[in-house]
């Protein structure tokens, strides 16, 4: 497909936030979005539990905030809080008006709990394919756009800015030469960066690209040690870490060690239905041996749950676990914690305005301070609705014309060598993050990160001075920058909040850290706290 040279709304990835953006802004002018792979292959496409939303009263409202709140463990913004909470019932009833088919019981939603939540407030597509249900829903109303255009399997080089504004960007397809788009104003919707651990529940395409483009042209980034762990992610040599939803847990699952014992109660009085961090945290002590290198077995176990078709409840896990002989109904299923979810990312205003002209940011890439240290189960797919809409609508504000660019440099053949090396130094990456800035942190593993990701930086540094630009050497150094960001914040972090944990101060410490991490502040120490 011809690409245009200029269009006014130019939106980097497809997933709930940017395609929500797409459609609010396609009565405004001629929109262009961006995404690696197939439209729709993003985070949105793999979320399984549900979408949070109080719909009924102004009390539900009220409890919502709160949950997301003390879920954020004292670091939520309540601001942004409140404008989720309260935006977020009229962004659902508008998917539902645009086909959204959430499941129900003689015409009325059904509803679920999970992890934090005070009363059931999860509604679910599918069974567990709440994710892939609201990309279908928004993907149709796209498409049915014709000021809306898609560039498909398309990967964003770079940014353009000039006089310190975003003007447009490099993109790259394939084979095909880069291409040059100028934009009014650009929106990063590209996701989080699970990949930058080996062990994610995130798919492939989750490397944390849009947070290092923001990164390259100067935005601010905010809160990058809050990675987020699932508690309960697959675990069987040989086979992926498939995310078994929390919704498992809000419909009875119990969690078991090697022994047959419920442990929860040893952690939190909300049992497996405690705040995420603290659940992954327990599941990841109770697989520690006392004799290293012998980690024992967690389960979750549903055997027990009663008056519940497992299978038609949960259709896609259940398909899953079929692949290797697990049944939910029969089998006790090993589980084990995995990168999912990070609650920092590009530092935004409630309109997601960054710190550069012309750039606004949605979704899991930006940080409102919505999540504080810990994300509130179900939270993210009503964030991207939410703040996907504010974002378009300031986005429309901005009253610029698109910049007429020069078109890019010529980009030179890939070395398959380079490809081969890459792969290596990517995966390097990812075990270097999963043991030095994963669930249990302290300063000598922190140290020893930084130490390992400059060796990687430097190795895919060789790589980049050939100057041959495509796809997984974007990824490469946008991995290299998140780790980066996530390490540096996690080390100044001296005390332990939300899904941060330092073993060398296990303690909150409200007097000195109730505050928000900055990084990329111009003239500022690598890394400030402040309060928003």
């Amino acid at each position: 497909m011809s690409l245009p040279g200029q269009v006014d709304f130019l939106i980097v990835g497809a997933g709930v936030a940017g395609l929500r953006a797409a459609v609010e802004l396609a009565r405004f002018g001629e929109v262009l979005v961006v995404t690696k792979e197939s439209l729709g292959e993003s985070n949105t496409h793999y979320a399984q539990g549900g979408i949070a939303v109080a719909m009924d009263r102004r009390h539900d409202i009220d409890l919502h905030l709160q949950d997301t709140i003390a879920a954020g463990d004292g670091l939520v913004y309540r601001n942004a809080a409140e404008t989720l909470v309260a935006e977020g019932p009229l962004r659902v009833e508008e998917l539902i008006e645009w086909g959204a088919r959430f499941d129900r019981k003689d015409g009325s939603l059904l509803r679920t709990r999970e992890a934090a939540h005070s009363v059931p407030r999860i509604l679910h597509a599918d069974g567990d394919a709440t994710g892939a249900e609201i990309s279908r829903s928004l993907v149709t109303v796209a498409r049915a756009q014709s000021s809306i255009q898609f560039a498909e399997w398309t990967t964003v080089g770079g940014l353009i800015c000039r006089d310190g504004r975003v003007v447009g960007a490099d993109l790259l397809g394939g084979d095909q030469p880069s291409r040059r788009v100028g934009a009014a104003t650009v929106l990063i919707a590209a996701g989080g960066a699970g990949q930058a651990y080996s062990d994610t529940t995130n798919p492939a395409v989750a490397t944390g690209d849009g947070i290092a483009l923001a990164a390259s042209v100067g935005a601010e980034l905010a809160d990058m040690e809050f990675y987020q762990f699932h508690p309960t992610a697959f675990s069987l040599p040989g086979a992926p870490r498939f995310l078994l939803s929390e919704a498992l847990r809000g419909e009875g699952a119990y969690l078991r060690n090697d022994r047959g014992e419920r442990f929860m109660e040893r952690y939190h009085p909300g049992l497996e239905l405690a705040p995420r961090d603290v659940v992954a945290r327990a599941v990841a002590c109770e697989g520690m041996s006392e004799r290293e290198g012998e980690p024992r077995r967690v389960y979750l176990d549903m055997r027990h749950v009663r008056g519940i078709d497992l299978r038609h409840r949960f259709p896609g896990i259940s398909a899953f676990l079929a692949q290797y002989g697990h049944d939910l109904g029969r089998d006790l299923v090993p589980v084990r914690p995995a990168a999912h979810y990070l609650m920092g990312g590009i530092r935004t205003d409630l309109d997601g305005r960054t710190s550069v002209r012309g750039l606004f940011v949605a979704g899991e890439a930006a940080c409102t301070g919505v999540h504080g240290a810990n994300r509130l189960a179900s939270n993210s797919l009503l964030e991207g609705l939410v703040f996907g809409a504010r974002a378009a609508k300031a986005m429309i504000g901005s009253g610029l014309a698109a910049a007429s660019l020069e078109p890019p440099a010529k980009n030179s053949t890939a070395d398959p060598s380079d490809e081969e090396l890459l792969e290596i130094y990517i995966t390097s990456l990812q075990k270097v993050m999963w043991e030095c800035a994963g669930l249990l942190r302290d300063e000598t593993t922190l140290r020893r990160g930084l130490r390992e990701l400059a060796k990687c930086e430097s190795d895919i540094d060789r790589i980049v001075r050939k100057g041959k630009t495509r796809r997984r050497l974007c990824e490469a150094q946008a991995l290299c920058c998140v780790s980066a960001a996530i390490l540096q914040s996690a080390q100044a972090r001296t005390e332990s909040r939300g899904a941060h944990f330092r073993s060398d101060y296990p303690h909150r410490d409200d007097r000195s850290f109730q505050k928000h991490s900055i990084i990329g502040r111009r003239g500022a120490a690598p890394v400030v706290f402040e309060e928003w």
